[in-house]
């Protein structure tokens, strides 16, 4: 059965996580992925290595091909420009000046290739001052937006984001983004100027706290003066060291739950908690009561309780843990590689599916340049001509 996006040919041209990682999701259903980088390669390639392997680089360069090009010359260029007007997508997190360097601002690339979708992903947004701005998502995503202003205990600091998560959700906003426009363009025959952001992701991300501040309710400044009250959106610690987080948005629901699981009835009959009001009422003294009861159990007597009585919750899982667990792997969660590479027999697959339609199996990330002359063939280019490309630095063929 043929892959959804088999004949769509995208140019990555994009450098780190958010943009690269949307074209990865249309490598997985079959489009023809050729990664742009210079000839010394891809910065994230060391900044990933930098942790003993590449792991990095496979989970986001898997199903590419590679095409080592130095933009900064004139014939690297011109290759560019050849391989757009026979693109589908053009993928970028290059800032205004950056792209008039390159000469790849839409305005000039629509007059070559008026079907091309040109996409292009920011830290903070193509206006205002803070346009051209260095970000990562630590900046942008989790900082800019207040996610990290939700994050901090009692009296604390913030606590720093986890690198790559707002990466990877601004991934899919991007991803999304350019199948919208390759939809417009099955019905207009023209191509659009798509974009997003990292500040925009976090911000819709945070949205229901932005909302509340909007309405007028604060809750970062709630936690400022009490940290999180309700003992029943709280996580606690078990006997054996290990955490399970409560997510009861109806307390009066889980209250009784809860008590007959954590093997307490006698609260249910308990004066002071005649109702939930109650309950609330003294939410500090529950918590320290849930605390208690909690760290009686080891996880997994606790976990068979409180999914008896059906409470709402989760093990807090451990990394070690989630890449061998038998429920995501069965859902195509973490899924097996065709590698033979000892850190990359496993990989975690793009998170969207279509029944029946299927993805490619995720291959090894390619070497600097590994394609270069393969793609260079495609386009037309001669022998002698891919020779002096060659010899001037303008590209660089890797092998494998």
């Amino acid at each position: 059965m043929a892959f959804l996006l088999a004949g769509l040919k995208v140019i990555d041209a994009a450098s780190y996580v958010a943009g690269p990682a949307a074209t990865t999701v249309m490598a997985d259903f079959g489009a023809d992925v050729i990664k742009i980088e210079p000839p010394t390669g891809d910065s994230y390639r060391s900044l990933a290595a930098r942790y003993r392997t590449d792991y990095n680089w496979q989970l986001t360069s898997r199903n590419k091909r590679a095409l080592a090009l130095d933009l900064k010359q004139a014939a690297g260029r011109e290759v560019m420009h050849r391989l757009i007007d026979q693109a589908d997508v053009l993928v970028v997190n290059f800032n205004a000046e950056q792209l008039a360097l390159y000469e790849l601002d839409y305005e000039f690339l629509r007059q070559r290739n008026p079907r091309l979708i040109f996409a292009q992903i920011t830290g903070y947004g193509t206006r205002g001052p803070d346009r051209s701005k260095r970000a990562f998502d630590l900046a942008a995503w989790w900082a800019r937006t207040g996610i990290m202003d939700m994050m901090k205990p009692l009296g604390g600091a913030p606590v720093n984001g986890v690198g790559g998560v707002g990466d990877h959700a601004s991934a899919m906003s991007l991803f999304g983004v350019i199948m919208l426009a390759l939809y417009d363009r099955e019905r207009t025959g023209i191509g659009a100027c798509v974009s997003t952001s990292l500040v925009a992701n976090g911000a819709w991300s945070n949205g229901m706290h932005l909302q509340g501040v909007i309405a007028g309710y604060d809750l970062a400044t709630i936690l400022d003066q009490h940290g999180y009250r309700s003992p029943f959106v709280l996580s606690y610690k078990t006997r054996d060291d290990r955490y399970i987080v409560l997510v009861g948005p109806a307390p009066q629901r889980e209250w009784p739950r809860l008590c007959r699981a954590l093997g307490h009835p006698e609260w249910l009959i308990e004066p002071r908690f005649v109702d939930i009001a109650a309950v609330m009422s003294l939410r500090d003294e529950v918590k320290v009561m849930f605390a208690a009861a909690f760290a009686r159990f080891k996880l997994d007597e606790l976990v068979v309780r409180l999914d008896k009585e059906q409470v709402t919750f989760s093990v807090i899982e451990k990394n070690i843990d989630v890449v061998v667990d038998a429920h995501l792997i069965e859902n195509e969660v973490i899924i097996k590689t065709d590698s033979s590479h000892p850190d990359y027999q496993w990989t975690v697959a793009s998170p969207i599916t279509v029944a029946g339609r299927p993805k490619r199996v995720p291959t090894e990330a390619p070497v600097i340049g590994a394609h270069s002359r393969e793609v260079l063939v495609e386009l037309g280019y001669a022998e002698t001509e891919i020779s002096d490309l060659l010899l001037s630095g303008s590209i660089a063929q890797g092998e494998g």
